[in-house]
């Protein structure tokens, strides 16, 4: 089963990527993309780690 994301996961870790990449990850932008992540996967009924990695990978690995 393909997990699926949503625009705002994607906004939300783009933006904490880019911040971490800059070596500027603040505690509130990574609690704001794992709650984001915790509520999509409740939602959804996916597995919290599951939408995790895909999120990860779509976003730091979009080739793959």
């Amino acid at each position: 089963m393909a997990i699926e994301l949503t625009d705002e996961l994607i906004a939300l870790e783009t933006a904490a990527w880019a911040e971490q990449q800059d070596n500027r990850l603040t505690v509130n932008t990574a609690a704001a993309v794992q709650a984001a992540i915790t509520a999509h996967a409740q939602a959804t009924g996916q597995s919290r780690y599951e939408v995790e990695t895909a999120l990860k990978r779509h976003v730091r690995h979009p080739e793959t």
